[in-house]
C-alpha cells in the first residue's frame, strides 16, 4: 500500500524532506490534506529473534451466558442398521392367572378326510361255460414203415385262423358312494380371564417350539358298497381252425451218429471153449443201443440193416499170440487184423466198414490159416469176470 502522510501547511506541494513520490491527496478540496507516497524498495529481513518463554497460562475466564438455541439443522441420512445383539436370558414366568369359565360354543370346525371305500360286494355267479364244438371224426391209423433216415425238418404249415371271441357279458352299474358321516361337536372356549398387572419387560427371549396341532374331527362312516352287477356270459368256443398241410420229408442228412450198439461177453462164463482159426468169438450180451438199425443174428454175429457207413471197435483178452479179423458177409475185411507177438494184452482193433446191401452181417474171428486156437482169458488180471466188447456206429 502506499504510505500516508499527514501534511498541516495547507500546502499543497510536496516539501522537499519529504519523498519525492508523494503526490496529493486525491480526495475533494475540503479533506485535510493528505500525502500518499510511494513505498520505498523494501530491505532485507532480519535475523528471526529467539522465541520466548511460553508465559503462564491465564486463568480461565467465567462462563459465557448461553446463547439462543440455533435452528434445528436437516435430519440427516439413516446409517446402517448395526448388528443384532444376542438375546437375553429369559425373564422369569409370571404366575398363572385362573382358568375362566367356558365360553361359548366356536364354529364348527372343518370337516374331516372321507373314510375308505367299504369291502367289496360277493362276485355274482359266473355264467354257463358254452357248448364246445364238436371234435372232427378221426382217419383211419396207416401201418407203421419201416424207420427211414432222418431227414432236415420240413417247413411248418400254416396256423389255421383262430375262432372269433365270445361277445363279453354287460358289467354291472358301480354303487352309489354313501353318505358322509356328521361332523363332531366341538368343544367349548373358556372365556378370556383378567389381564394381571404388566410386569417389567423381560429381555426378548428365544421362539418358543410351534404348539401341537389341534385333534382332527372324526372319521363319518362310510357309506355301504353297491351290490356288484351280474357276470355276463361266455361266449361259445369258436370252431377249430383247419390242420395246415405237413412239408415234405427234408433230405437225409449226412455225418453225426444215425445208430449205435454195443455186444459184449463176460469171462466167465462165456466163451468157455477156445476160439479155433476160422471161428467167431461170442459176444452174447447186450449193452446199450439205438433201436434195431444194427442188432444181434446170433452170439457172434450182427446185422447192419441199412447200407452205410460204419465205425467198429471192439477188444479181447487172450492168453496166447494171436489175431483177430472182421468179416463181412462171410468176407475177411484184410485191412482190419489187429494181433500181439507175445505178452499178455489185449488184442484191440478199430476200423471203418461200408456195406453195399441191406442187412450185411458182421463178426470178428479168429482168422482162417492160423495154427493156434485162442483162450479167451476169464478174470485177466484180477479176481472178477473181465469183459470183451464189440461196439458198432453207423455215422453215414
Amino acid at each position: 500500500m502506499m504510505n500516508r502522510y499527514n501534511n498541516s501547511n495547507n500546502n499543497h506541494k510536496c516539501k522537499d524532506d519529504l519523498n519525492k513520490n508523494c503526490k496529493p491527496n486525491p480526495c475533494c478540496n475540503s479533506c485535510p490534506f493528505t500525502i500518499y507516497c510511494s513505498p520505498g524498495t523494501i530491505g532485507p529481513t532480519g535475523a528471526t529473534g529467539d522465541t520466548g518463554s511460553i508465559g503462564p497460562v491465564g486463568p480461565t475466564g467465567a462462563t459465557g451466558a448461553t446463547g439462543d438455541t440455533g435452528p434445528i439443522g436437516p435430519t440427516g441420512a439413516t446409517g446402517a442398521t448395526g448388528e443384532t445383539g444376542p438375546i437375553g436370558p429369559t425373564g422369569a414366568t409370571g404366575a398363572t392367572g385362573d382358568i375362566g369359565p367356558v365360553g361359548p360354543t366356536g364354529a364348527t370346525g372343518v370337516t374331516g378326510d372321507i373314510g375308505p371305500v367299504g369291502p367289496t360286494g360277493a362276485t355274482g355267479a359266473t355264467g354257463d361255460i358254452g357248448p364246445v364244438g364238436p371234435t372232427g371224426a378221426t382217419g383211419a391209423t396207416g401201418d407203421i414203415g419201416p424207420t427211414g433216415p432222418i431227414g432236415a425238418t420240413g417247413a411248418t404249415g400254416d396256423i389255421g385262423p383262430v375262432g372269433p371271441t365270445g361277445a363279453t357279458g354287460a358289467t354291472g352299474d358301480i354303487g352309489p358312494i354313501g353318505p358322509t358321516g356328521a361332523t363332531g361337536a366341538t368343544g367349548d372356549i373358556g372365556p378370556v380371564g383378567p389381564t394381571g398387572a404388566t410386569g417389567a419387560t423381560g429381555d426378548i427371549g428365544p421362539v418358543g417350539p410351534t404348539g401341537a396341532t389341534g385333534a382332527t374331527g372324526d372319521i363319518g362312516p362310510v357309506g355301504p358298497t353297491g351290490a356288484t352287477g351280474a357276470t355276463g356270459d361266455i361266449g361259445p368256443v369258436g370252431p377249430t381252425g383247419a390242420t395246415g398241410a405237413t412239408g415234405e420229408t427234408g433230405a437225409t442228412g449226412t455225418g453225426g451218429v444215425l445208430n449205435f450198439a454195443d455186444f459184449y461177453a463176460l469171462m466167465p462164463a462165456d466163451n468157455s471153449d477156445t476160439v479155433a482159426p476160422g471161428t467167431d468169438v461170442d459176444f452174447p450180451q447186450d449193452g446199450p443201443n439205438s433201436g434195431s438199425g444194427i442188432a444181434r443174428a446170433g452170439a457172434s454175429s450182427f446185422t447192419l440193416a441199412e447200407i452205410g457207413t460204419y465205425q467198429v471197435f471192439f477188444q479181447v483178452s487172450v492168453s496166447e499170440a494171436g489175431q483177430l479179423i472182421l468179416t463181412l458177409n462171410g468176407a475177411d475185411l484184410d485191412y482190419t487184423v489187429s494181433g500181439r507177438a507175445t505178452g499178455t494184452s489185449q488184442i484191440v482193433g478199430m476200423a471203418i466198414v461200408e456195406t453195399t446191401v441191406i442187412n450185411s452181417t458182421l463178426t470178428v474171428q479168429n482168422p482162417s490159416g492160423n495154427s493156434t486156437a485162442l483162450t479167451i482169458t476169464p478174470a485177466a488180471g484180477g479176481t472178477r469176470p473181465v469183459s470183451a466188447h464189440l461196439v458198432i456206429i453207423q455215422i453215414q
